[in-house]
């Protein structure tokens, strides 16, 4: 994801763009749209790659329904009627053309569901939309030409087809069956003056319309802000993932009791991180029986120089460990997450793991595994200043994008800021870290 574009969304009122990269930090006062923008990523994947209408109740993301999601205008300008909000991204490599998903959000009942959804890339593009005789429509065009594709008979919801997915476009038109032959009641019409559709045509569009489809690709990673509590004992049970992070316990002894290279390896990977961030050095299962069935518990262990320390339950060694296993785990795994958007990782941590975090993010992100976090913590952003100054990770400082969200009025704007060679920030406003500044101030008693 290169940007992602919104409008009359939440706070967001104007049309405006933000800069996306491998490794994108949220920063910003609390309740100017940082988790929004979280929720709007993972809705706008949703409809691109899975064909799936989002669920803005869905966790870890509650925003209600239409009326709570529209943007207010001030004045008497009121609720906007429809939200808009898009994302680019760049297929297979860096030289690849950029492609362009645009959605258009209305109210159908209380929730907002998609009308409009473009689809383009250079000089070809799909736009369908839903007219107010509950028809859906659809007009593609290539550099050749523009037509206008008329599908039979009409739907009761906008572009929905079944459940809460929508067509994939390349099951809508661009089937052997649909060409010019009319036995499905398809009809692909030239019009502004437009030749014929022709293979080549077709072939275009097929391949753009074909980026949308998401086959085995797994859904974004989204993280709760505080994550489950830890427990003296678990009871085994097949792990599902969710966004507190409470099937983590579960993984980990499935992992330890069936699969040991792969056990030995994400041990190896969390161990390394935990002695780095001085949350612990070591960490294991304590199987209280001899079946996999019975209970367990995960145990921490801290050493002291070349002593180690005893082994603690994970609930007696305070709250930080427990709530960023769950974030660690899921970025050391073995897995095949593109996107994780993480709400405060910080939370319950020293500043020295907050920092070790920022380390760890920046050894992860690439671009096909983007990271996208919201933070309040200044030793996570510095840390991350440092890695890209210093290379150690291998973060060029294009691959690392900071939005600075800005209350203006009732609206919020968001500010693309950049690092520099030097690690130094770019592009900032005059309010990003006013309120530093002017604690540091007072506290010179200047």
């Amino acid at each position: 994801m290169n940007k992602i574009t919104l409008e009359n969304y939440r706070c967001f009122g104007e049309r405006q763009t933000a800069r996306m990269a491998p490794l994108t930090l949220l920063v910003g006062e609390n309740s100017t749209g940082k988790t929004s923008l979280l929720a709007l990523i993972r809705a706008l994947t949703d409809l691109a790659h899975h064909s799936k209408i989002p669920n803005f109740k869905e966790d870890p993301y509650d925003l209600g329904s239409y009326d709570e999601i529209a943007h207010v205008r001030d004045g008497r300008g009121g609720r906007a009627k429809t939200f808009k909000a898009g994302f680019t991204f760049r297929t297979n490599h860096k030289k690849a053309a950029l492609t362009n998903f645009d959605f258009t959000f209305r109210d159908i009942g209380t929730a907002p569901v998609p009308i409009r959804r473009q689809l383009f890339r250079g000089k070809t593009w799909i736009d369908e939309s839903y007219s107010t005789d509950r028809r859906s429509t659809m007009k593609v065009g290539t550099s050749r030409g523009i037509w206008e594709v008329n599908l039979p008979g009409r739907t009761d919801r906008p572009i929905v087809v079944r459940g809460d997915s929508l067509h994939p476009y390349s099951l809508i038109f661009l089937m052997d069956a649909v060409r010019e032959d009319e036995r499905f009641g398809v009809t692909v019409k030239p019009i502004q003056n437009s030749l014929p559709i022709s293979e080549e045509d077709y072939k275009q569009l097929a391949t753009l319309a074909d980026c949308q489809l998401g086959i085995g690709q797994p859904r974004a990673f989204a993280s709760a802000p505080v994550r489950s509590k830890p427990r003296r004992t678990y009871d085994p049970a097949r792990p599902s993932q969710d966004s507190e992070g409470d099937y983590v316990p579960m993984l980990l002894a499935d992992m330890f009791s069936r699969d040991t290279r792969a056990w030995t390896k994400l041990k190896s990977s969390l161990e390394r991180f935990g002695s780095l961030s001085g949350l612990f050095d070591e960490i294991s299962i304590r199987r209280l029986g001899k079946r996999e069935s019975e209970p367990f518990q995960v145990q921490i262990r801290k050493f002291r120089g070349r002593r180690k320390g005893p082994q603690h339950n994970l609930i007696d060694v305070g709250y930080g460990v427990s709530q960023a296993l769950p974030v660690i785990t899921e970025l050391l795994g073995d897995n095949k997450t593109e996107l994780f958007l993480l709400q405060q990782p910080e939370v319950h941590l020293h500043p020295r793991a907050q920092a070790a975090l920022g380390s760890l993010f920046c050894e992860v992100a690439e671009p096909d595994r983007q990271l996208v976090v919201e933070t309040h913590s200044d030793y996570l952003l510095d840390r991350v200043r440092m890695e890209v100054r210093d290379g150690t990770a291998g973060l060029k400082p294009e691959d690392v994008s900071i939005l600075f969200f800005e209350r203006v009025g009732l609206d919020v704007k968001i500010h693309s800021l950049r690092i520099g060679k030097q690690g130094n920030i770019e592009g900032a406003p005059n309010a990003y870290r006013q309120f530093f500044m002017e604690e540091t101030t007072k506290s010179l008693g200047l």
